[in-house]
Parts: structure tokens; sequence; C-alpha cells
């Protein structure tokens, strides 16, 4: 790496999509942020907006076939600013992977090795791992001579304690097939927790943090001086709590109930309660204003809805509050976090004995930036922190090829 080489290409890669993101971390900015979405069928859509150059947003449609094709597409479009792959200013490309099991607890750059071992991992990330996989293989093609930098959501939590991350099944039968709990949305938690440590004006390793990632996949975790100790998502990320459309904690036995009753098939099983739960299954809507909106016009089986996702969401606070003894900070991050005040305010409602209160004032207050919404009479600051994983992947690639 030369020393102007400063630039990371960060890739989420989805099952059907691709999000990027180019910074410059000499100083964090964004060069270019977009969206391939719709891959493999005939509405594809690619949408670009060069930020380096102040350009309007770009919108193309039409089939694109395929990863390797959207990611040439994507290159095109940088190219197209000056901002392409083969700038001599590129110093990395990072992918988010989501699972890392017990092996990747870092960043790691990814050789043949990385990559055979992210594929085993496939039986426990069948929905997330393959397309990861396909991403990192397609920008290899594109710059075999770059590092290649896997950043996986599982890391952050594999500080859990064995007592926290194992199952209470056979010990020999879980680790056989890796059953335990791995966590996901790591880097988000990380990149939160952090920024949570530096509005209270401490360093991380002080404060005890309950992280409530919610988007329409929503976690929890407690962060006990920047370390996980527990979280709500398990070996999948359908452990939980109530999501736009996973069901979260649900009794195991359902699945046998649904097999034996209904005739239902594991597949059909899966699909249920990861496709078509949480909040779509219980009300017809996954998207919290519209469902609010809903209340608002007195529908009851949104109310109901916004019922059970509360109801669970405040067991997890209180949970999380017991297993970390001192709380200096309850913080809402992603879609609904960072955006759905009555969410907030009904989520620590009635948890006043445990010092949680929120400002109806604060809590009002639309802002991209972290804010505390607690008075200041709160034992413990409730706060809103957007999350940046994207800035998050960035970092940890850009420090790891750095050193």
């Amino acid at each position: 790496m030369t020393a102007t080489a400063t630039r990371v290409l960060v890739l989420n890669s989805g099952s059907s999509s691709v999000k990027y993101q180019l910074l410059d971390m000499a100083d964090g900015r964004r060069l270019a942020v977009g969206l391939v979405e719709r891959i493999g069928e005939e509405n594809s859509r690619l949408a670009h907006t060069p930020l380096a150059t102040g350009g309007e947003k770009r919108e193309t449609e039409g089939a694109i076939a395929d990863h390797e094709t959207a990611l040439k597409s994507v290159a095109a479009e940088l190219s197209a600013d000056g901002l392409g792959l083969d700038s001599p200013q590129l110093a990395a490309i990072g992918h988010r992977v989501v699972h890392g099991g017990l092996r990747f607890t870092e960043p790691t750059v990814i050789d043949g090795a990385v990559l055979q071992e992210i594929e085993r991992l496939v039986p426990v990330a069948p929905l997330h791992n393959p397309a990861n996989i396909t991403g990192i293989r397609t920008a290899q093609t594109l710059r075999p001579d770059l590092p290649q930098v896997a950043v996986f959501d599982t890391a952050f939590h594999s500080t859990m304690p064995e007592y926290a991350a194992r199952y209470a099944i056979d010990v020999e039968t879980a680790d056989a097939h890796r059953v335990r709990r791995y966590g996901f949305h790591g880097t988000s938690h990380a990149y939160v927790s952090r920024r949570t440590a530096a509005l209270l004006g401490k360093d991380p390793s002080e404060v005890n943090v309950i992280v409530l990632h919610l988007g329409n996949g929503a976690s929890a975790s407690a962060v006990a001086g920047g370390r996980c100790v527990d979280t709500s998502m398990g070996l999948t990320p359908l452990e939980g709590l109530v999501m736009g459309t996973r069901s979260g904690d649900i009794d195991p036995a359902v699945t046998f109930h649904l097999k034996r009753v209904a005739g239902m098939s594991a597949d059909e099983i899966d699909e249920l309660l990861n496709k078509k739960s949480g909040l779509l299954g219980l009300c017809g809507d996954n998207d919290m204003r519209e469902i609010r909106r809903r209340i608002d016009e007195g529908d009851e089986r949104a109310a109901l809805a916004f019922d059970i996702y509360i109801h669970r969401l405040k067991k997890y606070i209180g949970a999380y509050y017991a297993v970390l003894g001192r709380v200096d900070a309850v913080v809402f991050t992603a879609g609904v976090g960072e955006n759905a005040a009555p969410v907030r305010e009904a989520a620590v409602a009635g948890l006043e004995e445990l010092g949680l209160a929120v400002d109806a004032g604060l809590n009002a207050v639309r802002s991209d930036e972290p804010r505390l919404i607690s008075p200041e009479y709160a034992r413990v600051a409730v706060a809103v922190v957007p999350t940046d994983e994207e800035l998050e992947i960035a970092q940890q690639t850009y420090a790891l090829v750095s050193a």
C-alpha cells in the first residue's frame, strides 16, 4: 500500500443486492455511495451518488444478471466520477461478512483458506454468507492485486462468556454442528457503543451500555466496558426481539407442532418464521411508520402488534440491566431506533425505578447527530446514536491494511 492510498471501498453483498460506499480514510469523507438492487431480475436498479463531486444521484434501470455484472456496473459509475477501482489511491476493499463462526473474531485479509472457511460456515448462515462470498470473488477478479478484507458481523460478540454463548443442549451435539449463540449486527453494536461512550465524555472501558439496534432486523446487546457480554440474536439472526418479518424468541416446539399438526415442511416453517412473522405476521405491515399511522386511526391489530414489539423490547432492557448490574446508558439506533420517537418513549415507559426516563421534547427532535433524550435528573442516560456500519467496516479494513 502506498502512502497516498487512503481510500476504502466497502461492499455489502446481499442475495439480490449490493450496497457500497467509497470512503477516504485520511479524513473520513464519503466519496460515493450507492445501491444495486433486484439483481437477476429484468427491472434491476442501480442508484449512485458521487458525493466527492457534489453531483446528483444517478439512477439506471434494466436487467443486471448477476453480482459480477453488478460490481462491474458499480466500477463503471465510480470511474465516471474519477474514482475508479484502478485508482492508486484505493488501499483495500472491505467486505461485510455476516457469519465468522468462532474462528474469525477480528477483521481478516481474505486468502484462499479464509474464503474456504467462510464457505464452510454457509450451513449456519445460508441466507447471507453465499451472497457475501459472491461479492468477494467478484471483487477479487476486478482487483486481484488489492487487499480484500472481511469484517464479520459476529466478531464483536465473540467476547461473550461461555455461559451466555452456549445453549443448554448436549455439548457433543452442539460442538459437532457449531450450535451456539453467535450474535449479529456486530459492526453496528461496536460503533454505537463507542460513540455512546464519547457522547457521555468517557472512555468505552468505563461505560456499560445497552444497545438497541432496531431496524427491519433488530437486536439488543449488553456491552460492559467496551466488550459484548450478551446479545439477543443467536445461531442465526432469527432469535431475540420481534422484527419486521422475523418472529424473534419462540418456543422451539412450535416447529414440531407445525410439522405434525399443519403438515408444514422444514423449509415452509423456516420461511414462516423468517419472512412471514414479526410485525408483518402480526398486522400485515412491517413498516413502523405505517403501523403508527394505523394505530392513530384506531386499528386494533396494529396496536396489538406494537404492544407485542414493545413488550419484548422491555424484557430485553430489563434482562440486560440485570446482566450488567450497572447501566450508564440505553441507546437506540438503526432505522426504527433513530426515527421512531413513539418506540423509544414506549420502550422506556414504566422503567423509572431503573433510573430510565425520556424527555418528551428531546425525544421529538429529529437529528442525524448523536444526542441524549433523557432529562437531566435521569440516573441512566437514554440516547439516540445513528449507526454507521460502513464507516466501521472501512475503519477496521484500513487499520488492518495500514498495519
